[in-house]
């Protein structure tokens, strides 16, 4: 039986996709604005977290002011993406075309699709992920499979679950008994499309990149999916563009001619980690990275503890995953869900959770 708090939890989230899909848009971003703001004055354990990372952004000269103003303009583009994600049900697929600002090789990625070659995109949490996904599916792209974390309690996860498959995708849980590497492979061989969000390693068996001149630690599902299927790999960044959202496919992550298989991982999840940074840069306020990513943050007993899990998720999968081809190494790619239920109460409140939504992929 879930706990009261999970009850709680859940009992809230279920008004969200309904109460606020009905209130005028305008009341509703002034509700989500004014709890981002509570939450950021009150400073918090993730907004201190959301700060930490947010200050290897600024340049090294920058003031304890501007950190703030950047928070809070950060936890104010966070309870945007919840708003959004509970309006996107009645969100009409016009307005997604009309107000999406798209560059870099969207044509190419659909080309390829087209061609029966499978995809994968990376991303990180930028922006509005669920936005992306419903987009790229009326572009024409088809159901897209992503992953996502298991949420607490279960109703609450299911919900998502039901939310996202609404919109066009399939959701693969990141924990459990689930073949996640397999799936994927099987479905970019049949020239499927994935969306992955890698920038924060959830399994402990994450590739160290450096990123903003730090160590830190980022899913290598993506690369290793690309190594193994032949799909193209392709960072999707996500941002804000005052009411509109941007959206740049990079380009295709090669897979490089020399080293192991592990080498080669290490290689592209750099490259991505690389593609991230530059984005970030440009729009720090949108990235809604309220969880620790670099190393020196992480606790080293957890950190340990998490690979010890990981290694022993990776032996008992392994006859099955060598069946299907695929490698529990790399582990189930993050979509940065499993923390909505932890700080959340109540739609409003959402923007306090730590690891909202996700599936942009």
């Amino acid at each position: 039986m879930p706990g009261l708090k999970e009850r709680l939890t859940d009992a809230w989230y279920g008004p969200g996709w309904s109460v606020v899909c009905r209130v005028p848009e305008s009341w509703a971003w002034w509700a989500f604005r004014v709890t981002a703001d509570i939450a950021w004055r009150r400073q918090g354990p993730q907004v201190q977290v959301l700060e930490a990372n947010l200050r290897r952004v600024l340049d090294p000269g920058a003031t304890g002011a501007e950190l703030r103003a950047l928070s809070r303009e950060s936890m104010r583009s966070y309870a945007r993406y919840w708003l959004e994600v509970f309006r996107l049900p009645v969100t009409p697929p016009e307005r997604l075309n009309a107000e999406t600002a798209a560059s870099g090789h969207v044509q190419d990625a659909l080309d390829c699709l087209a061609a029966g070659r499978g995809v994968i995109f990376a991303l990180s949490h930028s922006g509005n992920w669920d936005e992306a996904g419903a987009w790229i599916i009326g572009q024409g792209a088809g159901s897209f499979t992503t992953v996502m974390e298991r949420l607490k309690p279960d109703s609450l996860y299911e919900r998502f679950v039901t939310f996202r498959e609404g919109l066009g995708m399939e959701v693969l849980p990141a924990s459990g008994a689930t073949n996640r590497f397999g799936i994927l492979a099987q479905r970019l061989r049949a020239g499927k499309l994935v969306c992955l969000v890698s920038d924060r390693d959830v399994t402990g068996a994450g590739i160290e990149v450096e990123f903003f001149g730090e160590k830190a630690r980022m899913m290598g599902g993506p690369a290793a999916l690309a190594a193994q299927t032949g799909a193209a790999l392709h960072p999707a960044l996500l941002w804000y563009e005052d009411d509109r959202w941007g959206i740049h496919v990079g380009e295709q992550v090669p897979v490089p001619a020399e080293g192991d298989r592990k080498q080669k991982v290490a290689v592209m999840t750099q490259e991505l980690a690389r593609c991230f940074e530059a984005s970030i840069r440009r729009h720090p306020a949108d990235w809604h990275m309220l969880q620790r990513v670099f190393v020196a943050d992480l606790d080293p007993a957890r950190l340990a503890r998490s690979e010890a899990a990981a290694a022993a998720d990776a032996a008992q999968a392994a006859g099955g995953s060598r069946a299907a081809g695929g490698s529990p190494a790399v582990g189930g790619p993050d979509t940065g869900g499993s923390g909505a239920a932890g700080g959340a109460g109540r739609a409003g409140r959402a923007v306090r959770a730590g690891r909202a939504g996700g599936a942009g992929g």
